[in-house]
């Protein structure tokens, strides 16, 4: 608990999407104002669903899932990056996300989804960038490095994007996950460089 007080955005973006899950969770009109849905973007220039999406989640196992990797990964990288930092890197991969779906869907008129899955895919990601040889465990049972998690994500999440009729926003996973990327390395630069040489010492 110390830990999550020493990171105020961390604990602030978790009180959001709680907070905004859970009056969803009872209110369904406020759940179709504001979840991620092709036509009124389209129509009524709905930009706000977006951002306001990302807040919603269709279940309580939902809503736990994301928190708990934003809880996991979002600490290490709020102090890694600064408040601020992390701030741009949480939003620019949900953002990204939303962004990749809409492309992908924006002809689907009836396409909805909601879930902070695009902001967490980026949060993880950065973290696989920064910390590549730290060790993750694949359904908290299958011991893998971050950088080998972490491309395996992005590819398995592009194959399953191409599928028709699931029930999970892959592209959402993968939009996310490429924006959290370019945004880390724009916020440290330096880090493409620290990831070749962990990289080179590794295999030599």
């Amino acid at each position: 608990m110390e830990g999550l007080l020493a990171s105020p955005v961390t604990l602030g973006l978790l009180a959001a999407n709680i907070i905004a899950s859970v009056l969803a969770f009872s209110n369904r009109d406020f759940y179709e104002q504001n979840l991620f849905w092709i036509e009124p973007i389209n129509k009524g220039g709905q930009v706000h669903r977006f951002v306001t999406s990302a807040f919603l989640h269709v279940s309580p196992t939902h809503l736990l899932i994301n928190m708990y990797v934003l809880w996991m990964f979002g600490m290490i990288l709020e102090r890694v990056l600064g408040a601020g930092g992390f701030l741009l890197l949480y939003f620019g991969a949900l953002l990204g996300g939303n962004l990749w779906e809409y492309v992908d869907k924006r002809n689907t008129p009836d396409y909805r989804a909601v879930g902070a899955s695009g902001a967490t895919s980026g949060i993880v990601m950065a973290f696989c960038l920064f910390f590549p040889f730290h060790m993750l465990y694949l359904l908290f049972a299958i011991p893998m490095w971050a950088i080998v998690f972490g491309i395996g994500y992005i590819v398995i999440s592009y194959i399953l994007s191409q599928r028709d009729g699931t029930m999970i926003a892959h592209g959402a996973h993968l939009g996310g996950a490429l924006a959290g990327l370019v945004v880390a390395l724009v916020l440290k630069p330096e880090a493409w460089g620290n990831l070749v040489a962990e990289v080179t010492n590794k295999i030599g």
